[in-house]
């Protein structure tokens, strides 16, 4: 193809189909077609052409859309509807929206609270890179006494994934409870953080992702972002 046009997995990502990353599984799965043609991996899409998912024709969405949603335990941040095999109940079959969206990164099935949907790639894409530095805070408890020197070291940072954690705001909400602000991403990595020194999380729920928070919303429900959250958040990006 010419060098004028986008990346396939850039095209599907502003789509609001998947993030960049799910576009490249779905394009090496042999997924996409562009006019008609399977697309490789670093194809790209010129004006004119038509993209297809699974025979869907796939076409980019004119209205910005970000959502606040308070995901319950149980659901599942994908847009995959199976597995390892099994079906499993995932956020977009969930949430119903009537245009597509996907889910910005991750919260774990065990897991509840803030998760944001959006229609667009590149403005959330941003969010997930740890090197940006943006917050994430959590409540979490745990099934143990919360002593001093455990909330002392969890943010100096702890060995996990055969990394180190960076250094992170705890604080004590009581003696079985804790608030924790993170600034990258790992997999399952407070869980992981409170079994190095012997805690196991007991319930875990994210309150806000940088300016955007929990409060108000109904678990299970979902708000569009004001104008004026959208504004903050994209300066901050």
């Amino acid at each position: 193809m010419s060098e004028n046009g986008i990346r396939i997995n850039k095209y599907l990502s502003e789509a609001g189909v998947c993030s960049r990353r799910e576009a490249d599984r779905l394009v090496d799965a042999g997924r996409v077609c562009i006019d008609g043609v399977t697309a490789v991996s670093g194809a790209k899409v010129c004006d004119g052409q038509t993209v297809t998912l699974d025979g869907r024709n796939i076409k980019k969405e004119d209205e910005e859309i970000y959502l606040a949603f308070y995901k319950p335990k149980g659901i599942v941040c994908t847009t995959a509807t199976e597995e390892n095999g099994e079906k499993i109940k995932n956020v977009v079959e969930y949430i119903n929206y009537d245009k597509r969206i996907y889910p910005v990164g991750r919260l774990d099935q065990a897991s509840e609270g803030l998760l944001l949907m959006t229609n667009q790639g590149d403005v959330m894409e941003k969010i997930l890179r740890s090197r940006y530095g943006h917050e994430k805070e959590y409540f979490v408890k745990v099934d143990h006494k919360v002593t001093d020197e455990f909330l002392k070291k969890m943010g100096e940072g702890v060995p996990i994934l055969e990394t180190v954690t960076k250094p992170c705001k705890v604080w004590k909400e009581d003696d079985f409870s804790f608030h924790i602000i993170l600034t990258q991403g790992l997999n399952r990595q407070i869980r992981r953080m409170c079994e190095y020194f012997g805690y196991r999380v007991v319930h875990l729920r994210r309150d806000r992702i940088m300016n955007i928070t929990l409060d108000g919303l109904k678990k299970g429900r979902y708000r569009k972002l004001t104008l004026r959250e959208v504004s903050e958040l994209k300066k901050m990006l």
